[in-house]
């Protein structure tokens, strides 16, 4: 666990800062967008070693890049690994009512009594839930210590939806529609408040920070997706990670920020395949388009949502040349683009295997980085995890209460 003596976060997060900074070339380096398989400025043994793995060795080192990695030769491995060693935090073993899931997804579910297991509520503490979407955590915390919680949440339908649940399973939430990043958002809270947020993301629960600092109200928070934020700079909300970033001369971007959340939980068998299908697709037809426009470099395609895949590769190539303003010519041979595709997806998944040594460490950096904000302003901080990654990878959490 860390929590006081700040020592504990300072030197995690000076130790973490130096390796991102002296790394950046690397892990900043997407192999999806190159033409060839290369890792640039680094030693082709090291190429050439990924290029070596099969297919085995590539699962396992995908679901725990840590053990047993036959890259430790060139990079700091065994050090990564253990900055990213975060032990659970002390937990309440706590085994909510199963009839409370109803109309709450199974993996939700999972992670909403693993998060209530870990919440410190001491009495009179006013709860309120940030960004509750229908208010399934408020209804399970306002069963569990009944009494009243409030949840804050945007999206009118959910809040509608989110009182009807409320009312038939006669848990006392009070769901407020509000814009959790407006102004007015610090009337719901106090110094005798407790907010608490499950996977809230990006700039909302950077709101969620700055206000609980101004008002004093307790933390209990799993932050999500850094990347969604309306800065194209990354600025570090702590003073001590903008003073670590001046002295590593060490900086972010809002694209360097989806490395932290790219882990997801193992899906489907056939979603697997669909996806996969997808990129081979995407790096087929950039090997097209650079053939075609006789420039080699990337041309970015925008995504398509589930189950938007076209069925054949010709299909999803002429949508994505009218997309990007390209006419293909009759003559062209997908057949051979579509293989170079997939021999390409083949390398990038064994080039990407150094990046995702990285991908933990930065997400672990990024939550120091609003840890340290709070206890700058006074807060006794705790960081740790509240469930196994294979529940969700998204499983830091954050404590904070003013000392």
């Amino acid at each position: 666990m860390l929590k006081h003596p700040a020592s504990n976060i300072d030197t995690r997060f000076e130790r973490l800062t130096a390796l991102l900074a002296k790394w950046q070339p690397v892990w900043r380096s997407s192999p999806f967008i190159y033409g060839r398989a290369t890792l640039h400025g680094f030693s082709p043994a090291l190429t050439d070693t990924l290029l070596g793995l099969s297919e085995a060795q590539v699962k396992s080192l995908q679901s725990n890049p840590w053990q047993d990695s036959p890259l430790a030769e060139w990079l700091p491995v065994a050090e990564l690994a253990e900055l990213v060693s975060l032990p659970a935090l002390p937990l309440e073993l706590v085994a909510l009512p199963p009839a409370w899931a109803q109309h709450v997804g199974g993996r939700k579910w999972q992670q909403i009594e693993a998060f209530v297991r870990y919440l410190k509520v001491v009495p009179h503490e006013r709860l309120v839930e940030w960004c509750a979407g229908k208010g399934h955590l408020s209804r399970a915390l306002a069963r569990w210590h009944g009494r009243e919680v409030t949840a804050l949440e945007w999206q009118a339908a959910l809040c509608q939806e989110g009182e009807h649940l409320a009312t038939v399973q006669q848990a006392p939430v009070r769901l407020h529609q509000q814009d959790v990043l407006a102004p007015d958002v610090g009337r719901f809270l106090t110094a005798q408040s407790h907010v608490v947020a499950l996977h809230a993301c990006g700039d909302l629960h950077l709101s969620l920070i700055e206000q609980a600092v101004a008002s004093g109200s307790s933390v209990s928070l799993a932050p999500c997706c850094y990347h969604r934020t309306e800065a194209a700079d990354y600025r570090p909300v702590s003073q001590c990670g903008r003073a670590l970033c001046r002295s590593h001369a060490f900086s972010l971007v809002r694209s360097d920020l989806t490395l932290a959340v790219q882990e997801t939980v193992t899906a489907p068998r056939g979603v697997r395949r669909r996806r996969e299908q997808a990129n081979a697709w995407r790096l087929g037809f950039d090997e097209l388009q650079r053939e075609l426009r006789g420039v080699d470099s990337y041309l970015p395609v925008p995504s398509l949502a589930y189950g938007q895949l076209p069925e054949r590769f010709t299909d999803f190539c002429a949508w994505a040349a009218r997309r990007k303003g390209l006419d293909l010519p009759s003559s062209l041979d997908y057949a051979r683009h579509e293989a170079s595709g997939w021999h390409r997806l083949w390398e990038v998944e064994r080039l990407e295997l150094v990046r995702h040594l990285f991908r933990r460490p930065l997400e672990i950096w990024l939550a120091l980085d609003r840890a340290k904000r709070l206890e700058e302003a006074g807060f006794s901080v705790e960081v740790g995890t509240f469930c196994a990654h294979q529940l969700t990878p998204r499983n830091l959490f954050i404590h904070a209460k003013r000392s």
